[in-house]
Parts: C-alpha cells; sequence; structure tokens
C-alpha cells in the first residue's frame, strides 16, 4: 500500500499575520493527519511564533526563513517611520547679537528663494571678474615676501657663541649626529674627537680622541640615518666605518691598481675624495675617490662594492670626482669632478649614462668641494676653488639660478650648507691676505641677496654645520678651533647644556702628616738576620766573585785594558807590541827619514854594492833625458847587412 509523503514544508516566519490570525490557526491545528503544504506551514508557523521572535522580526526586517530569498527594505516607509520616532531639531538661536558674524542660516522655507538667488550671484559674479581685489592679493602676496625677507637675519641663531678646541691644525671634517646628542670633528693631523652635549662642561673638553686611519688626514665624516655608525673619509684609499664610541666595524678592502678596468677591482685604487651615508638604508654608502670612479657599498661584511660608478670628461675621458652626495629621497646621485662638471645619476636606472651632466658648471682644473640637496630636493649647491658658489634648479638644470663669486677658498674641503628651511644658504671663506678675520656669509635662496655676514676668526672657515634639530651652527676653522653659535631662545640642547655647568678642578688630597714611631730594632743597624739554611747561604755566597774566588774569565774581547785589546791570541800581542816599540811617529818627513841613512848606506853598503865588486866595480848608469823630448831626435835605424837581405 503506497502511502503519501509526509512533508513538513519549509520553515517561513510572517512578519505581516495579525495576532487574530494566530488564534485562528491555533483552534484549526491538533492532531496527525495527512496535511499538505500550505497547511504544514501554518502549523509550524503556529508554535514558532512567540512575542520575542516577533519583536526580532520587527527589528531586523526578516519577511521569513525558508529559500535563500533577497531581503526587501521599503526605503520610503524606513525614512517616513525614522521621522516620527526622531526627536524634533530645536534650532539654536545666538546668545548675543554682536557675536554674530554674518547672516543667519537661512530655514526650511526660505531655501528656495535663496537658492535662486545664490545661482544669480556666481553668474554675475563669473562675468565681470573683480580687477581691484587681485590687485590687493598681489600686494599682499609682496609684502609678505618683503617681510620674509626682513626677518631672515633673526632666525639664524649667532646670538651667543662658544668655541672647542680640537687641535693645533686644520679641522677637515665636521658631522653630527642626526639626534643632537654629539659631533665629530676631524683634522689634518690625523686626530678624530668625539664631543658629547650631555657629558660635556664649560671647558668644552672632547671625551675620546684617536687616530682611525693612522698617518692620513682625516677629510670627511658623516653619521648614519640612525646616528649608531661613523663612515671616516681619509687620505688613502680604504674607508672605514666606526661604531658612536669610536670602535672600528667595517675597513673596505683596497682594489688591485695594476687592473686598467676600475669595474673589475674589488674596491679603490687611489686616494678618496668624498662620501656619504644613503639617506635611508642604514647600511649602505657611496664613496669617491681619484681613480675616476663612485663606489657603492652594502652591509658591513661586504668584501667588495656591489656598484660602481664611472665619472667621465667630454669626449669619453676619465675624469675624477671631488664630490658627491644623494639626494633626499636617494633617487639621485650627484658627483662634482675636477674638470668643472656636474654629473647625476638616477638610482633606479643602469649607471651607465648620466640623468644631467652639465660641463662647464664650474672652472674647468678647480676642484668642486662640496655638493649639497636642499631639504626640500629641488634645489642643488655646489662650493668650488674657483672662488664662486652656485645654486642650481633640477627642474631647469642647464644654467645656474644663481652665482655668488669672491668666495676665496684654500681648502678642497670647504664646503656649503642650507638653512633647515631652505630660505638660506650658509658658507665661509678662507683667509685672504689682505684681510684680518674670515667671514661666515648667508644668502637668501629667492633674491639672491646677502643676508648676513658674521666674522668667525682670524683663520680660514672650512666646514659649516647648521644642525637642524638644535638650530645651532658649528663652524671649523683653520686653527685647530671650532665655533658653535646659538640663539638663546630659538635653540634647544646642544651646547646650550655645556654653557651652564661649570668647570670643577679636581681637589688635591692633603695629606696629613702623622708622627711615626720607629723602635729600635727595626732600624737596619739593630735588626737581626733570620737564620738560614747553609745551602743558601753558600748559594748566595757563590753568586759573589769576591767570596767565591772567582778566576778571570776567559780573553773575549779588548775591555777593561787586558791583553786581548790587541787580540784574542798570543801572536797578535806579540805583533802588537813589536809594531810599537819601532813605530815611527806620524808627524816625521818620510823623506828625511830616509835621507838620514844615506851616508850610511855610502860608505858601508850591505844589500847591492857587494854583489857587483868583483864584475862591475864601478856603477854604469843610464844617459840623462833632455828637458824636451820633442828637440831630441829620435835614433836613425840600425840598416840590415845585405847578406840578412838575401
Amino acid at each position: 500500500m503506497q502511502r503519501g509523503k509526509i512533508s513538513f514544508g519549509k520553515i517561513q516566519l510572517n512578519v505581516s499575520k495579525t495576532p487574530a490570525e494566530t488564534n485562528k490557526t491555533e483552534q484549526d491545528a491538533g492532531g496527525f493527519k495527512k496535511m499538505d503544504k500550505q497547511q504544514m506551514i501554518r502549523q509550524i508557523e503556529d508554535v514558532s511564533e512567540d512575542l520575542e521572535s516577533q519583536h526580532l522580526k520587527e527589528v531586523m526586517g526578516i519577511s521569513g526563513f525558508g529559500r535563500k530569498a533577497a531581503k526587501v527594505f521599503d526605503i520610503n516607509e524606513q525614512i517616513a517611520k525614522a521621522r516620527t520616532v526622531a526627536p524634533p531639531v530645536q534650532e539654536q538661536q545666538p546668545e548675543d547679537d554682536e557675536d554674530l558674524i554674518g547672516p543667519l542660516p537661512p530655514t526650511g522655507d526660505q531655501k528656495q528663494s535663496d537658492d535662486s538667488l545664490a545661482t544669480t550671484e556666481k553668474q554675475a559674479k563669473s562675468e565681470s571678474p573683480q580687477d581691484g581685489e587681485e590687485d590687493n592679493e598681489d600686494e599682499d602676496d609682496s609684502e609678505a615676501d618683503s617681510d620674509d625677507e626682513e626677518s631672515l637675519p633673526r632666525r639664524i641663531p649667532y646670538t651667543h657663541e662658544v668655541q672647542m678646541q680640537h687641535g693645533s691644525r686644520a679641522v677637515l671634517a665636521l658631522a653630527g649626529d642626526p639626534s643632537g646628542a654629539r659631533i665629530v670633528s676631524g683634522s689634518i693631523d690625523y686626530d678624530m674627537c668625539f664631543w658629547d652635549f650631555a657629558g660635556m662642561d664649560s671647558s668644552m673638553r672632547s671625551f675620546r680622541q684617536l687616530q682611525p686611519c693612522e698617518n692620513h688626514p682625516i677629510r670627511s665624516l658623516q653619521y648614519s640615518v640612525t646616528g649608531d655608525m661613523i663612515l671616516v673619509i681619509s687620505g688613502n684609499a680604504q674607508a672605514k666605518v666606526l661604531d658612536r664610541d669610536g670602535f672600528e666595524k667595517l675597513e673596505c678592502c683596497k682594489g688591485d691598481q695594476y687592473i686598467s678596468d676600475m669595474t673589475r677591482t674589488k674596491g679603490h685604487v687611489a686616494q678618496l675624495t668624498s662620501g656619504c651615508w644613503h639617506p635611508f638604508n642604514r647600511e649602505q654608502f657611496l664613496t669617491a675617490a681619484l681613480d675616476g670612479t663612485l663606489r657603492l657599498w652594502q652591509g658591513l661584511r661586504a668584501k667588495e662594492q656591489f656598484q660602481v660608478i664611472k665619472t667621465r670628461a667630454q669626449g669619453g675621458l676619465r675624469t675624477n670626482a671631488s664630490a658627491c652626495n644623494y639626494n633626499r629621497d636617494a633617487t639621485l646621485i650627484a658627483a662634482g669632478c675636477v674638470d668643472g662638471s656636474i654629473q647625476t645619476w638616477d638610482t633606479r636606472k643602469v649607471f651607465v649614462n648620466t640623468t644631467h651632466c652639465v660641463r662647464a658648471a664650474h672652472q674647468k682644473g678647480s676642484e668642486i668641494t662640496s655638493i649639497v640637496f636642499s631639504y626640500m630636493g629641488q634645489q642643488l649647491a655646489t662650493r668650488s676653488n674657483d672662488e664662486t658658489m652656485k645654486l642650481w634648479d633640477l627642474r631647469n638644470f642647464k644654467q645656474p639660478m644663481h652665482t655668488w663669486s669672491n668666495l676665496f677658498s684654500r681648502y678642497d674641503t670647504t664646503d656649503c650648507c642650507f638653512s633647515p628651511d631652505d630660505r638660506m644658504l650658509v658658507t665661509g671663506e678662507s683667509l685672504p691676505k689682505d684681510q684680518t678675520e674670515a667671514h661666515l656669509y648667508f644668502y637668501s635662496t629667492k633674491s639672491f641677496e646677502q643676508v648676513q655676514r658674521i666674522p668667525v676668526a682670524n683663520s680660514h672657515v672650512i666646514k659649516t654645520l647648521w644642525h637642524p634639530k638644535l638650530n645651532q651652527l658649528f663652524v671649523s676653522c683653520g686653527n685647530g678651533i671650532i665655533k658653535c653659535y646659538y640663539d638663546e631662545q630659538r635653540s634647544i640642547r646642544g651646547a646650550k647644556l655645556c654653557v651652564v655647568k661649570t668647570h670643577r678642578k679636581r681637589q688635591q688630597m692633603e695629606m696629613v702628616g702623622v708622627s711615626q714611631i720607629i723602635t729600635p730594632h727595626a732600624l737596619p743597624l739593630f735588626r737581626q738576620e733570620k737564620t738560614r739554611s747553609s745551602r743558601k747561604k753558600m748559594e748566595k755566597a757563590r753568586m759573589d766573585p769576591v767570596k767565591s774566588k772567582r778566576p778571570d774569565l776567559p780573553i773575549t774581547s779588548g775591555q777593561g785594558g787586558r791583553v786581548a785589546s790587541s787580540g784574542g791570541t798570543l801572536s797578535s800581542y806579540v805583533i802588537r807590541n813589536l809594531g810599537l816599540s819601532k813605530r815611527v811617529d806620524d808627524d816625521q818627513d818620510p823623506r828625511e827619514a830616509i835621507l838620514k841613512y844615506a851616508k850610511d848606506a855610502a860608505e858601508n853598503p850591505y844589500w847591492i854594492a857587494p854583489a857587483y865588486k868583483q864584475t862591475q866595480p864601478k856603477a854604469i848608469f843610464s844617459e840623462k833625458l833632455p828637458a824636451d823630448a820633442d828637440e831630441a831626435a829620435p835614433s836613425a835605424k840600425k840598416s840590415k847587412p845585405d847578406s840578412d837581405a838575401t
């Protein structure tokens, strides 16, 4: 017997059902029987519906469970419901009419009329612009610029100054910690000094001094971006990396000078000229040398560079880079060359062709001593030994924006720097012959006029550092002095921490004399020797040559007036004494010493005359030649007899 399938249907919640309909379904429901689909749905709805589920359906807006049908929302109905439920908004009226500025906001009834008026006013303004307002805006801008130019001298922190003594020779390198806690300096006398502002007092003494590169002058110093490492560029071909306290962490390897291709060597083969850290990579740095290359180094364990950049002169010949630097976002590498050119490369491309190349940037043959980017990255400043400083715009790099001249420079490390707001350019000059003081110059980057000139010292001004966090100026001089300029109001920390600390001299220790009581038995005269063993006494007496009656040592040298003064053997002693007994004085004439025996030799011949006494009693000597050999005619040759000829 086949029975019909019992179907329970699908659960569906009907929110729209009223309580009356619910009661009706409750009366109809009851018992087990064969139900169709509609009856089963009604039965399940009756069981599942209660007050809590009904409230849930009202809140969530659920029409029913079962088939996954899209939820339907009536937006207009929900907006109308929200308006009826929301509390009325009370308009806030101003308390005082004096505080009210401008017209009152329009109400709902006035919106349409106000909108139409606003559109007509906008059309009228667009058709007839006000020329007078534009002129006023231009005048305001010019006045603001003039006010800014007048305020530039007040931005320079030079109201107070303090000096630090590095040594007696020229300070060629100067660098500051990014946090402003320390600075380092290097000089031509191979010394490198560390200065800590938190630990110094008013005497301004460095806490450490060392020679990192032995007998090579320090040309450049720079802190890494994190401030935990220092790059040292010296007069040799190997750059060094020191930690914060001066301990060596890396020494770059030296290349093979017998290889002509500089890309095949592991390092520089000539003297270094400049170097700098990557702006945000703490393990990458750049170096330049007189071998015509720039080299990029990565990591503290690398044995060789990972990139080589060649600087080329006009015509493809090699030229040397005297200064190099990164821009602020590390997308450009710039190099100033000895031939007076400025060359840049894009770090995102292959270092084969230059991105910018200005050949006649400075005088040919004069070194570009410094090349520095502005903080915004749009300008570039160069300093050269041709007594000029130039400002360039990277967006128009063919011609300089301005050139400042008559800036004498003797050192190939004289630099320039931007102010922290890029509104001024600072550089120093070497001491000319006809002046008694060297000056520090401040120029505006907008009007290109001289803002200020500060006398520094009666020596050359070499390095200039304007620290952006401390707002202090550090200037190194040719007489070994480092001067720090600061403003009492605008500058923070740095040298201001040291000036307030008084230098305390070490207190001398005063020793109070205490009377000492000496007993008689403590004196050496009354001291009794301790009993020692006979063996130790015998060993001590054996070491004494007098007590042990040591015999004379063998003759090995001629000291002390002994026999060995003439030699080590007896024969040498006898020969020396015999020679001394018949020695002829050196001041006697040797000719006179021989002639005094002439009469005795003639009367009593002993050697030659007795041998010829029987055969030749009378001596026959050779004939004397005439005085002039030219006058004597040569003797005729003796003719041969005829018999011999036949």
